[in-house]
Parts: structure tokens; sequence; C-alpha cells
């Protein structure tokens, strides 16, 4: 069954049907449908996604929206881990030492996964232009850079803030790697998530929130050095991101601790302290950024503000998604899933925690936690370009600009 890994060290239940590097390519496909998903959504509520990202539009009204391409995409991912995985299963048929030997075909579907993203598809109707603007920005943050507002600032964010979301996957990636790689290792035995050192899994997880944190400081840097300063104030709201994303170090660190003290025997109660106050101040503090900052809602606004006439309890004028009680359940869903560490907090609860299909289960929680944010987060970046009038004109020119400069890409 799929039991503790320090009870039952062989390869567990769930690891015999779905091994780790499936559940990897799994993830990153959903992440594909789910985008697609944002953008058809968004766009039938008239909000132009492309130009805020200000990636190329379409340069005719017969040309199919952007998120057909994206369906494609993930279509083919789809039929290709599909394929690869009924391979899998009729050559192991749950067998453990089959599934141990057979790690080579999970890990192919791997590399054909990853070849997708970069290999130009126009034969399949698959357009490359997005799929290279993806690697472009992916290249670009992936050392904490920002581009200027004119060149898809707001891009970067959006797939910098997705990144922290998919920090846990990114660490089962090279995990994958790391077993398949090490001598007499195999990609679908039981996870050995200290492969390659203790602390060395931790510190990659750090990396998205890195990113942010860099990037939230060139924010600051940029808004010291404007001559707009009076009008746009001395960038302490982008310090205060920072922070945010400061408060995940801890966490990942005193979690590294804790595994490796409880490994060892040593006593491990003051670690745990610290390593519940780390996650509460974590999870409130980014639970609070994403209400009133990314979907500049008023529920922790001054109570003049947030009881206003204007607008429902706790929300703000404009909507554009849904209606009101919409918002008010995707606000307590966003709490809970950034609480679910507290799974461990419970006496029955924790002695599953560590189960391989519990870790993904979170794992999926929270990339679904992070689709849900980016139909409020994208909504209110459009709200904050349209509802006065400024930004608008930019947003077209710039999409019109990028489209002439791109379009042999465009399929």
């Amino acid at each position: 069954m799929d039991g503790d890994p320090v009870v039952e060290p062989e390869l567990d239940s769930f690891s015999l049907t779905f091994p780790l590097p499936y559940r990897v390519a799994f993830i990153v496909i959903i992440a594909v449908w789910g985008w697609g998903l944002n953008l058809q959504f968004l766009h039938n509520r008239q909000i132009d996604v492309p130009s805020l990202i200000r990636y190329p539009g379409r340069s005719s009204p017969t040309q199919l929206p952007h998120h057909h391409s994206t369906y494609r995409l993930a279509t083919l991912l789809s039929l290709s881990s599909a394929v690869s995985i009924l391979t899998f299963w009729s050559s192991t048929r749950r067998d453990p030492k089959r599934v141990i030997d057979y790690d080579w075909i999970p890990m192919t579907n791997l590399a054909v996964t990853a070849a997708l993203f970069v290999l130009p598809l126009r034969r399949l109707s698959v357009s490359h232009s997005g799929r290279r603007r993806l690697l472009a920005t992916l290249r670009r943050v992936s050392v904490g850079g920002l581009a200027e507002a004119k060149d898809g600032k707001f891009g970067d964010i959006l797939l910098a803030d997705v990144l922290t979301s998919y920090a846990k996957v990114l660490g089962d990636l090279f995990i994958c790697l790391c077993m398949f790689f090490t001598r007499n290792g195999s990609a679908t035995d039981r996870p050995d998530r200290s492969c390659g050192g203790t602390y060395l899994v931790p510190l990659l997880l750090t990396i998205p929130s890195a990113i942010r944190l860099r990037q939230c400081l060139i924010e600051y840097l940029r808004v010291r050095n404007s001559p707009f300063k009076e009008s746009t104030g001395w960038g302490g709201q982008h310090l205060a991101n920072a922070a945010k994303y400061s408060t995940a170090f801890p966490v990942i660190i005193l979690n590294a601790m804790l595994r490796n003290a409880n490994t060892n025997g040593t006593p491990t109660m003051s670690l745990y302290r610290a390593w519940i106050v780390a996650c509460l101040l974590n999870s409130l503090y980014s639970f609070y950024w994403d209400v009133a900052k990314d979907w500049d809602l008023t529920l922790f606004a001054e109570a003049q503000e947030r009881n206003s006439p204007d607008h429902p309890f706790g929300l703000r004028r404009r909507l554009l998604i849904h209606k009101p009680v919409v918002y008010y359940f995707v606000i307590a869903l966003d709490l809970a899933l950034r609480c679910t560490w507290m799974i461990k907090l419970h006496p029955h609860l924790n002695t599953i925690s560590d189960f391989e299909s519990s870790i993904f289960l979170i794992e999926f929680c929270e990339v679904f936690r992070r689709w849900v944010w980016i139909f409020f987060r994208v909504e209110t970046e459009w709200i904050r370009n349209t509802s006065t009038g400024l930004g608008v004109d930019d947003i077209l020119m710039s999409n019109f600009n990028t489209r002439n400069e791109d379009e042999e890409y465009v399929d």
C-alpha cells in the first residue's frame, strides 16, 4: 500500500501505477490545458490577455483565437503521454521489478514533452510563436529578469508567479533526473527526495521565490530612479512584495531541517514550532497580498472603503469575471489552499502527509489554486489599464507593433 516511506521503503502502490516522471508530465500538461481555459474564458469576458502580456495579436479576424493554438499543443502533449503510459502499463503490469526496470519509458515521455515545446510543429497545425515566446520569457525570468512595461513586464511577472506554484514540481523533475542518472538508480523507484544531498532539493525549491524577489527589487529600483517619483510613490509596495516572497525561504529551510532531524532521531519540537510560525506568516501574508494587492479587493481595506455602497462588501466596483458570490468563494478557496500544510498539525492526517499520493494531491491543489488566481489577477490588470482610459492606447499600439515585428511567426 501507499504507506510511510520510513516504515515501508519498498515501491508504494501509487507509484506502481503512476510513477513520478508521469506525475511531472501530467501537471505540465494540465498547466497547458489550464492556460488555454484561462485565455478562452477571459476572451469571452472581453479581456484581451495577449495585449496585456504584449503578445502578437491576430492579423485578421478570420484567424482562430489564441486559445485554439494552446489547445492544439495540449492535445498533442496529452496524446503523447497517453500512448506512453499505456505502453508502460502493458509492459510492467504493476510488477515492482518491471516498473523499476522500465523507467526509460516514462523518462522518454518527459523528453518528448520537453521537445514538443521546442520543435517547430507547423505541419501539425501547432503554432511555434507561442512556444518561442514562452521560452524567451522563461530565459529572461529564470535569473529574475524583468522586461519594461512596454515590452511585456506583466507577462514576466505572471510567469514568475506561476513558477512559485510549480516549485515542488520542478523539485520532482530534478529528483527524476537524479535517480535516473545515478548509478544503479531508477526514476520509477520510490522517490528519493534527498537525491543529490540533503539540502540540494530544498535549495532548488527556493529558486522561483528568489526569482520573484529579484523582480520586486528591480521594480523598486526603477521607481526610485524614475523622474516621476512624485506620482508613482517611493516604491514601498515593491519592497513589501519582496518581503512576502522572502517568507518562503524559512518555510523551505525549516522543513528540510525537520526532515533531517526526524531521520537522525534528534529532538525537533523547537524546529517544529518555528516551522509552524514560518508557515503561518507565509500563508497569511500571501493570502492578504492575493486579495488586497493582486486582485484589488477591499476586504482588508478601511471600514469606509470596505463597506462602500458603490460595490459589494469587501470587493470592488468593477467585477468582470462573475457575480459577487464567486469572488467570495474564491477568496475562501484561496485561503484554504494556502493552508494545506495544516494537515500536518492533525494527529491522524499527519501520518499520511508523506504518502506519495498525498504529496501529489497537494502539488495539484497548489497548481489549481494558481490557475484560479490567474483569472482574477489578469482581470485586475485589465481594469487597472482600462478603467480610467490610461494605458489603453499604449496597449493597442504596443500590440500592433509587436504583431508587425513577429508577423512571420504567427499562425
